[in-house]
């Protein structure tokens, strides 16, 4: 661990602190190229877009930008360390938009005493940019703040934590249910965690066909019911109305456990309980709910899914973030709806039963093979096919319910 400590700060210190910079996208040699660049040519543009404030999309890279935004007060699972110290987590999250789907992303730190205040500031800056995505702010604040950035703002905006989580989540459990020969809408589900990422989870597996009475979901506390007099709004959603109390209570004969918690909180004998061929997502990063090895120790007949990427089937926002803002910003959708992700989560599921391309292989050479089934629920970050597949799904969808202000596919989308 200390090895891999000291080669993570070797990369973000070398050669140049930071995982970003800026790149000139015009020419800018000779006199003639700063008359067009400033002054007096950059006149005409704004020109323009004061006549018409869409002619940003034209002259300026607002249509292909995205604010990486937190407040640093849900770091990871490292807790409220404050908005500098999430620099380096957004300045990743640019990474990725840029690597996975050429997006010129830049983070933005925070620094509030209100969450009206963070939402002010968020909602005063949005115009600069084609999006907004909201990273690591803790619940229940991060649901107000992105409830109210929505409804304030002219441009997409999404948080991350929650609504990336939930569409890779319900992709995966969707296939692994039907590999384990269960079906979404029969399944008995336990959720181990009440934060953003597990509300949102629930929320979109409840979407895409899951009954809430058969989705008991726990805090500190226990299992969240209807008695129960101590519950946010967000988490009274998923009071169940059951006498049972405990982890042990709702886990005998579940088919599937989601873990969006912390580590070893369920152990063997919990697992033994679960019904035939059961599905665990221990999604808690670096240290799942419990141990794979122990896992599949006590199951054989389980298909497990973490967070990590030297375990099968990774839970991971990369698959759907950079490709959820790809799709919206290439018509212009002026949100992201549910029907952009639920368009997502069947994107997502529908790859992974496709056969996976030599250059995915290649990528992964721990691996000789890849196949849809128990060690392959999901597709792989480094799959090519995830940009065109996802982002034309999404935008799709952004059309086909009115959000989008470009009303066709672009032309590198049809088939």
């Amino acid at each position: 661990m200390s090895d891999i400590r000291q080669q993570a700060l070797d990369y973000h210190e070398f050669p140049v602190p930071g995982k970003m910079a800026v790149c000139l996208t015009k020419p800018a040699q000779s006199s003639h190229d700063l008359a067009l660049a400033y002054s007096p040519g950059v006149a005409e543009p704004v020109r323009e877009i004061a006549s018409d404030p869409v002619n940003a999309y034209r002259y300026t890279n607002k249509g292909n930008t995205v604010a990486v935004i937190s407040n640093g007060t849900a770091i990871l699972g490292l807790g409220n360390l404050g908005p500098l110290a999430s620099k380096p987590v957004m300045e990743g999250k640019a990474l990725l938009f840029k690597h996975f789907a050429n997006i010129d992303a830049t983070d933005i730190e925070v620094k509030h005493r209100t969450a009206e205040e963070f939402i002010n500031t968020v909602e005063a800056i949005a115009d600069t940019f084609g999006g907004i995505n909201l990273e690591d702010i803790k619940a229940p604040e991060c649901f107000e703040i992105e409830k109210e950035l929505i409804e304030r703002c002219n441009v997409p905006v999404f948080h991350d934590d929650q609504h990336g989580t939930a569409i890779v989540t319900t992709a995966g459990m969707l296939n692994a249910l039907e590999i384990q020969g269960k079906s979404i809408e029969d399944a008995v589900f336990v959720c181990m965690g009440a934060g953003a990422a597990a509300i949102a989870c629930m929320t979109m597996l409840v979407k895409c066909g899951a009954q809430r009475e058969n989705v008991y979901m726990l805090d500190r506390k226990g299992v969240i019911h209807t008695r129960r007099d101590d519950l946010n709004e967000y988490k009274a959603l998923f009071a169940n109305n059951t006498d049972k109390r405990t982890l042990q209570d709702v886990i005998k004969d579940a088919d599937a456990f989601l873990g969006l918690s912390g580590p070893n909180v369920i152990g063997a004998e919990e697992i033994a309980m679960m019904a035939p061929n059961p599905v665990i997502f221990a999604c808690s990063n670096p240290d799942p709910e419990i141990n794979p090895e122990l896992a599949h120790a006590t199951r054989s007949d389980l298909i497990m899914g973490t967070g990590r990427s030297d375990y099968p089937n990774q839970v991971n926002n990369v698959l759907c973030f950079p490709f959820i803002f790809r799709g919206a910003l290439d018509v212009r959708a002026s949100c992201i709806n549910d029907e952009m992700k639920i368009a997502a989560v069947h994107a997502l599921a529908a790859l992974a039963k496709e056969p996976v391309p030599a250059s995915v292989l290649e990528a992964y050479p721990q691996v000789s093979s890849l196949s849809f089934g128990p060690d392959y629920v999901l597709p792989k970050p480094m799959d090519p096919r995830l940009l065109p597949n996802v982002a034309r799904a999404v935008s799709q969808a952004a059309i086909d319910s009115g959000v989008a202000t470009i009303p066709t596919l672009p032309e590198h989308y049809q088939v």
